[in-house]
Parts: structure tokens; sequence; C-alpha cells
């Protein structure tokens, strides 16, 4: 079965947000077109939400790192980001033009460590629900769109191939924060070298 996997659509990284990805409100029509065509499909849709303690420690502000700067973070390279997508606030919420949605999966909920994935945390030490949902929905294909394309979509995308999914990167409906300036494309470039396939919403026939 195909599943439309909605990454971190959240009004934080929207325009306006705490931490705002460029060009964020150019994936709402594509994002909302898959939308509707994996509901009339009947096809499986789930989104992540970055879903965050307000005392999260990859926060610049909770552990004294300067913003966009690499640090360490119980033993793990930390990008120091920003206070973005604390639970229960208006900036986690899924921005409001995107069409609804049932099911979603919350992740980076533990204060010691930052989880991009929608899978695991960024040291693998524990996993979300979502694979778990995922087989039980018999969901065998991805269709993978939202922010930001080189962090939570890229390391998601890695670990959906490394799971055994068969996965597919929609350009139209991805947009990157590119700290620096071909991050972007050298994630694309990653995940193509790695099995996904980048594609075009125009080349999606079903």
């Amino acid at each position: 079965m195909k599943g439309l996997l909605i990454v971190d659509m959240q009004n934080d990284f929207c325009a306006g947000g705490a931490l705002e990805v460029k060009e964020s409100e150019h994936v709402i029509e594509p994002i909302n077109k898959l939308i509707e065509k994996f509901n009339k499909n009947g096809d499986f849709i789930i989104g992540t939400l970055d879903w965050h303690p307000k005392e999260h420690k990859s926060f610049g502000e909770n552990s004294n790192g300067e913003i966009g700067k690499i640090g360490e973070l119980n033993g793990i390279p930390q990008i120091w980001w920003p206070v973005h997508c604390v639970e229960n606030t208006f900036g986690a919420q899924i921005h409001k033009e995107i069409l609804f949605f049932e099911n979603k999966i919350y992740k980076g909920t533990s204060i010691e460590i930052d989880s991009y994935s929608g899978f695991f945390d960024n040291g693998r030490l524990k996993s979300t629900n979502l694979h778990k949902i995922l087989c039980e929905n018999n969901v065998d294909t991805l269709y993978v769109v939202g922010l930001a394309t080189d962090y939570c979509v890229k390391f998601t995308v890695l670990d959906a191939i490394d799971l055994g999914y068969k996965v597919y990167v929609v350009k139209e409906g991805c947009r990157g924060v590119n700290i620096n300036e071909n991050d972007s494309i050298l994630a694309l470039e990653n995940m193509e070298k790695m099995g996904a396939h980048v594609i075009s919403i125009k080349d999606i026939k079903f």
C-alpha cells in the first residue's frame, strides 16, 4: 500500500515562525494536492511533528550554544536551534492551510536528544511508533514531503530506506533550511544515492 508522509508542516517552520524555512509557503499547494489524491484513492496519510519540551537541550538558549553552530549534546553532534515547536503551543501546530489528516507522530519529546527522523531519535536510542503504524496499515511505499529537506525530511527518508520502504521524495513538496547554501541540493543527492527516488508531482499518475 502507498503512504503519504508529511514531515513537520508546523507553524514554527513556516512563514513568520521561530525557525522559518524560506519558501515554505510554496509547499502547501502541492502537499494539499497529494492529500486529496491519497484520500481519493484510499491510501494512507500520516504526518510527523516536532514536539519539544520547553527545556529541550537542542535549543541554544538551554545549552548556551550559538544558534546555527554545531556543538555536542550527550555525545552526539548537535546544531543549536532557536526555541521552536514547543509542545502544545501555536508554533507546534500544523499550518492552518494544510488539509486535515488524522494520523500523527510526535518526535523530539525527550529533553536530552534531538529527533530529526520520524522513525528514531538522533542517536537511534529510541524509536517512535511510525514504523509500527505503517506496518499495521500494510504501507510499503512512501511518498515524502515537508520541512525541511536538509534535516527532518532527509533523515526520515534515510531511515525509511534502511527499514525497507520504497521511497519517493516529491521535490515540489519540500524546502530546506540551508544553513549552507547547497544543503538541500546535497540532501536530495544523498537521498538518491541511498536509494530514494526524487520525483516531480506531475510524475505521480496513480
